[in-house]
Parts: structure tokens; C-alpha cells; sequence
């Protein structure tokens, strides 16, 4: 079943976020994933959202979307974004 990684972002550090941005495509690619959504400029319609960029990354599957997550590949990136944004990210499975 198709899964999504969202991630709700605030990058604090532009030119240390670049060197991340720099990593994840290669990283998504590697597991399968691609970019659904990839910036900012969201328009709240309701209720309050935490910051101003948002990413969704589509994957074939949840364990999929994992196996990128704890990937050396991406765990390089999430170190190399350290200390350049806030981030909350969770992976949910589509409709079925």
C-alpha cells in the first residue's frame, strides 16, 4: 500500500538547509520515493499550521518509506541538516 513522509519544516540556517536539500533527491530516488510536494507557501484554511514549508514524499509502501528513513544514505542527510531547521516528519499510508 502506497505510504506518504510529511514533513512540516522552519529552516533556521539557509545555507546549512541547502546542503541537506543537496542529499535527500539521491536518498528518495535510492528507496523508491518521489516528491509529491517539495516547499512552501502554505495557505491556512483552518486552525493554526506549525511552520511555513511543507514536503510530501511518496513511496510504494510504509516499510518502504522506513527503509529511506534509517537508510545510511538519509541518515547522512538528517546529520547534515542538523542545527538548519525545525522538523517534524511521520509517515502515513494512503487510501486503500
Amino acid at each position: 500500500m502506497t505510504a506518504f513522509v510529511i514533513a512540516s519544516v522552519n529552516v533556521t540556517d539557509p545555507e546549512k538547509y541547502k546542503g541537506y536539500m543537496a542529499l535527500t533527491p539521491d536518498a528518495i530516488a535510492k528507496h523508491g520515493g518521489k516528491f509529491v510536494v517539495r516547499g512552501g507557501n502554505p495557505e491556512v484554511l483552518e486552525g493554526e499550521w506549525p511552520r511555513p514549508r511543507v514536503v510530501v514524499i511518496e513511496f510504494a509502501s510504509r516499510e518502504a518509506a522506513k527503509t529511506f528513513y534509517n537508510s545510511v544514505d538519509y541518515t547522512a542527510a538528517r546529520a547534515a541538516r542538523a542545527g538548519a531547521a525545525e522538523f517534524s516528519m511521520i509517515v502515513v499510508d494512503a487510501i486503500s
